[in-house]
């Protein structure tokens, strides 16, 4: 189940708990449940955070072949170039073919980088999206978890007095 998923899921738990008797903002929970739900969504949530991981792992490793393949390139037009250069019959053309490879390699490496970073900024901006949403349902889990305890905390007293009858 997804992460925000569970988060709501906890959130509509509470929502919908039985009211403490003599009191409007106190509610009852079973407790083994609420900790068994928010045991699982500890379990879940660092799953994505290693898939995160992995995806950034992954990022460096396409980078680096990439990078490895670009060079090959490179070095395959220069010596390629190097190669045409020494024979005195072709030598202007052999100018030409080299740098056309050499730029055509260039080229390519260029294209790889861009496809690389594309696929990471989508890939982050994903789990950018997720995260966000859940914070946000954290922050409104929290918000409502403080608001019912303040306004549990102003009836202290009176809870401590006599009931009237």
């Amino acid at each position: 189940m997804d992460p925000l998923d569970r988060i709501d899921e906890l959130i509509a738990m509470v929502e919908q708990a039985r009211s403490v008797p003599m009191s409007r903002n106190n509610c009852m929970v079973d407790r083994g449940e609420m900790i068994a739900a928010l045991d699982e969504l500890r379990a879940e949530l660092p799953a994505d955070l290693r898939r995160a991981a992995a995806l950034l792992e992954e990022r460096d490793k396409i980078m680096d072949a990439g990078k490895r393949e670009a060079d090959r390139i490179i070095s395959e037009g220069e010596a390629e170039h190097a190669r045409l250069v020494s024979v005195n019959e072709i030598t202007v053309s052999a100018e030409h073919e080299g740098a056309r490879i050499v730029a055509e390699a260039r080229a390519e490496a260029q294209r790889l980088r861009e496809e690389v970073d594309d696929y990471v900024d989508t890939a982050l901006a994903n789990f950018e999206q997720f995260l966000t949403r859940a914070l946000a349902s954290i922050e409104r889990g929290r918000d409502k978890m403080h608001a019912l305890r303040e306004i549990g905390t102003f009836g202290g007293d009176e809870a401590e007095r006599p009931l009237p009858f």
